[in-house]
């Protein structure tokens, strides 16, 4: 087995395997068959076998072909691929079998000697291998036939189209289930050739959306952060309120990090790294300072790497409930919690409202385009979990659960 096959072509190679046990398991049978017709018609053959003479001949030749025999239908699975092992062993069953052929002539023995013929064509490769172990059994069959009975030429002809015949079947058995093993393994590198095409399409695909989201995200944010920090600059000049000029100037970090998340999304077309759970002490840190936000992130369970879309399900979750935070209920605190289990892994992020009336609508609600929650929604059930999201008693709370 080739070490660089796919998962789809090592199945295929196991049910190619898989099949040649079982032909096995059929040879095992035939060949118990093929003993007790040779064995019973040897017992009422003339003479039979005995303990004397020709009789104790007939005997030996018997007990060696069905010893024979029965070593090549049950030979180690590791030897069947030993040519030389194979061959001398047809060559010997041929022999034992020539052999019971002139011992008793009268009897029907043919099928002995033509039997190891069989086996050659099931066995031996390649095809010229075959045809001289074939030949030369067929050969020895055809002339003993000539010499011990009468008429000749009728035992000759019959004793020749037995070997053939039988030889044939062979080859087409084993021709046959090459065929099908080699057809169900160039089914399965094809299926692999699709999925790397269209790995390679998709991958082609993403590098031009990348392209585009460069271009429009670099030029457009590019822009917002000249003209921030050229307001930032203006109030360094200008008398505005100091809380004023600290606004503005979180209002330029925020853009850079905008940058730098658009950077991230694009590179993450090009197959790039992308954020996980493992970067939600920094998102949630990073938010309560540009929100001025109380906030507080813990973590329950035993943590354990999780798969890449359950990772990036968890992190943008709580990216777009922290906006919506930043959005909705800006006099809030953010409570964030990860929970571990056995099955599952669950994201909780809750706002709690600090003060007894309910907030103003703050500027920031008609940001957006209103989609956050059902892009969330499909994103985590992309990656096999649920969404609930729903009001509290004083705030919001939005719940991600998926399997780990």
């Amino acid at each position: 087995m080739a070490t660089g096959d796919s998962v789809r072509v090592r199945d295929a190679r196991a049910r190619a395997q898989e099949r040649m046990t079982q032909k096995g398991s059929l040879l095992h049978q035939l060949g118990w068959v093929v003993i007790i017709v040779v064995v019973a018609s040897s017992g009422y053959g003339d003479p039979t076998p005995g303990i004397h003479g020709r009789r104790l001949g007939i005997t030996i030749a018997l007990v060696v072909y069905v010893l024979l025999l029965i070593a090549s239908l049950h030979l180690p699975e590791r030897l069947n691929s030993h040519i030389p092992l194979q061959t001398a062993l047809i060559l010997l069953i041929g022999a034992a079998g020539v052999a019971l052929v002139v011992l008793q002539p009268d009897s029907s023995t043919d099928l002995a000697p033509s039997v190891a013929v069989w086996i050659a064509a099931v066995r031996l490769s390649p095809i010229s291998l075959t045809a001289v172990v074939g030949g030369a059994i067929t050969v020895a069959m055809a002339v003993v036939s000539g010499l011990t009975e009468h008429p000749a030429g009728p035992s000759v002809v019959a004793a020749i189209l037995l070997c053939v015949l039988l030889a044939m079947m062979g080859h087409f058995m084993r021709r046959s289930q090459e065929g099908e093993d080699r057809t169900e393994i160039l089914l399965a590198q094809l299926e692999d050739a699709r999925d790397a095409e269209t790995a390679a399409v998709a991958v082609a695909e993403r590098s031009r959306i990348a392209g585009e989201l460069h271009d429009v995200l670099a030029h457009s944010l590019s822009g917002l952060a000249i003209q921030i920090e050229g307001a930032r600059m203006l109030a360094d000049r200008e008398e505005i309120s100091p809380r004023l000029k600290q606004t503005i100037g979180r209002s330029a970090e925020l853009v850079k990090d905008g940058l730098r998340e658009a950077r991230q999304a694009v590179g993450a077309l090009h197959g790039d790294q992308l954020p996980g759970v493992d970067q939600l002490p920094a998102l949630v840190e990073r938010f309560g300072q540009d929100a001025d936000l109380e906030t507080t992130f813990t973590v329950a369970g035993a943590v354990r790497p999780l798969s890449r879309d359950v990772d990036l399900a968890l992190f943008r979750g709580a990216q777009e409930a922290l906006t919506n935070i930043a959005r909705y209920a800006p006099s809030s605190v953010a409570e964030i919690s990860l929970r571990y289990s056995e099955s599952a892994v669950a994201l909780t992020i809750a706002d709690r409202r600090t003060g007894s009336a309910p907030p103003a609508r703050p500027v920031l609600a008609g940001v957006g385009g209103g989609n956050g929650l059902a892009s969330m929604r499909e994103r985590v059930e992309r990656a096999g979990g649920t969404v609930h999201a729903g009001p509290t008693a004083d705030g919001w709370r939005v719940e991600l659960e998926v399997p780990a």
